[in-house]
């Protein structure tokens, strides 16, 4: 997958939430799933990860945070949207910095989506730098399937959180009051999101975090430059470092989230068989 991504199977919507305006790439029908972009952008992975979920029986938002929609992630392009990322007044991407203010956003996206799309809640997939932004939403409480994947930031402190004191304390008290767990996923190796961020998590979140770890074998080993080149180490579990056949650990790890999503968004059994 070394092309750009025309995303010619989604619609795209300009969603405002409290005055400010974002593109959102919309398709498929279902409880909503929002599955935010990652490093460097919403890339062809996120773009397979988000059909994927479509096909599971959603209706998947991705909303475009930074970067070139579908663009295929280069090592040169990929540093420039990190850099802007990083002094970003939407984004904290280092140690006290806490809740990044996009959250905000996002939190009224879910809102606005799960009335849209109707049943008992919305799920959401953070990916990477975006990766804690799905617990984040959880303060939301139309959200109640958060996923998140190999979560970055801060970036200059292994063992940190991306929340404030007073949003920790309260996803903590939302998850324990309405019986959420968080699904997470990291390879072993990963510099970015290492041991001590899971730990991190677990010691916030107790029982409620359901953190699991791929072996560092399990990774594609030659995903896209940007992921080669600057990441430098397995880490995008379900989208770059997926190895796309049946029974692999990587393959699995993206059905367990369907099938969580599942469980969450259709507690009834009533999800409709899944297309293709």
């Amino acid at each position: 997958m070394s092309d750009d991504d025309p995303i010619s199977d989604f619609t795209r919507r300009s969603m405002a939430v409290e005055g400010v305006e974002k593109t959102v790439y919309v398709a498929g029908a279902g409880p909503a799933v929002v599955v935010l972009p990652e490093m460097p952008g919403i890339s062809p992975d996120v773009l397979r990860l988000a059909r994927w979920v479509r096909d599971a029986g959603f209706t998947v938002h991705v909303p475009s945070l930074f970067g070139t929609d579908g663009a295929f992630p280069t090592a040169e392009g990929g540093r420039e949207v990190v850099r802007r990322a990083c002094v970003s007044a939407e984004f904290r991407a280092f140690a006290g910095g806490g809740t990044s203010p996009v959250t905000v956003w996002l939190r009224g996206l879910a809102r606005q989506v799960h009335a849209t799309c109707g049943g008992p809640g919305v799920g959401a997939i953070g990916l990477c730098f975006t990766g804690n932004f799905a617990l984040t939403m959880a303060l939301e409480p139309a959200v109640i399937a958060p996923v998140v994947n190999h979560p970055s930031l801060p970036l200059d402190d292994p063992g940190g959180l991306e929340l404030d004191a007073a949003d920790a304390r309260a996803v903590r008290e939302r998850l324990d009051r309405d019986g959420l767990t968080v699904l997470a996923y990291r390879f072993e190796g990963d510099r970015w999101c290492t041991g001590q961020r899971f730990a991190a998590y677990r010691a916030l979140l107790g029982d409620a975090f359901d953190g699991r770890v791929l072996p560092d074998s399990a990774a594609n080993p030659a995903p896209p430059p940007f992921f080669a080149d600057l990441v430098g180490t397995p880490h995008s579990v379900v989208t770059a470092h997926l190895v796309d056949e049946a029974g692999h650990p990587t393959v699995r790890a993206r059905d367990e989230i369907l099938a969580f999503l599942t469980d969450r968004l259709y507690p009834d059994g009533s999800r409709p068989l899944p297309s293709g």
